[in-house]
């Protein structure tokens, strides 16, 4: 892996930041090299929770690098596995992602950071979907952002592409956590060491069935939990973790979870 990002395997937390100067944009080679990251988190049995973050107190992420665009790097190009930033698009991922948004995050770093499950943002954060500004389409926020926040506060942010603070995105629960900047990574290591210690069976089981049932309709989403026709349902409920969960339970102590 090259310097433009660093990783760093703490137990079963696998930390992700992002290391491009001045302002951590992405490139297409950048992007791939994210993909591959994160497809060796969700296939790494020993790794559970992952924490993406970025190097500096100004930028957590603008997006697309628009110096490699005009070196010719094209916007229908090759980003890797997992589409645009290694995350938004990677299949089977089941593992919660913690979001550390030290700073600006706006256009395809409002988009990354919003393909994680969890969002910690320093309290000096902002972001932005400037888009609409240079004609193009925040295409992953559009999909996305109506189903996160209400819908007219998503739309207004999409059709003007002006900027919001963290305390506004905070309102509208677009982050789960305001946080000073200098205990940022602090509190996203304490919340990914309480996940890591949880069950990760559990969890994939959460993140498939909230994935999948999200175009579902709710008896038909429920029919397909309750017929374990869901393969990380099933899983779960052959696992030795659910009966360890129930034994643990019954004798008034706290599991042991293996994973298995």
């Amino acid at each position: 892996m090259t310097q433009n990002v660093l990783t760093h395997r703490r137990g079963a937390v696998l930390e992700v930041t992002l290391n491009r100067p001045k302002a951590n944009a992405i490139d297409m080679a950048t992007s791939r090299e994210l993909g591959e990251i994160f497809t060796e988190f969700r296939d790494d049995p020993e790794l559970r929770v992952a924490i993406l973050t970025a190097q500096g107190e100004k930028f957590f992420c603008p997006g697309w690098d628009l110096k490699a665009a005009a070196e010719g790097e094209g916007a229908d190009g090759d980003y890797g596995k997992g589409g645009f930033g290694g995350l938004q698009e990677l299949r089977g991922l089941n593992k919660p992602v913690i979001a550390a948004v030290n700073g600006i995050a706006c256009g395809g770093g409002l988009e990354l950071a919003i393909s994680a499950d969890i969002i910690l943002a320093a309290d000096h954060a902002s972001f932005a979907l400037p888009e609409i500004k240079s004609g193009t389409v925040a295409d992953a926020a559009t999909l996305r952002l109506p189903k996160r926040i209400p819908y007219h506060i998503a739309m207004e942010l999409l059709f003007t592409g002006r900027w919001f603070d963290v305390e506004e995105a905070h309102r509208w629960g677009l982050v789960n956590r305001i946080v000073p900047a200098a205990e940022l990574m602090s509190e996203a290591r304490k919340m990914a060491d309480e996940l890591a210690a949880g069950p990760p069976l559990v969890f994939a089981a959460i993140k498939e069935i909230a994935r999948e049932a999200e175009d579902m309709k709710f008896q038909d989403a429920l029919n397909r939990i309750n017929a374990s026709q869901f393969e990380t349902v099933e899983k779960l409920y052959r696992s030795e973790d659910q009966k360890e969960g129930a034994r643990a339970f019954a004798e008034k102590r706290d599991p042991v979870w293996k994973g298995r």
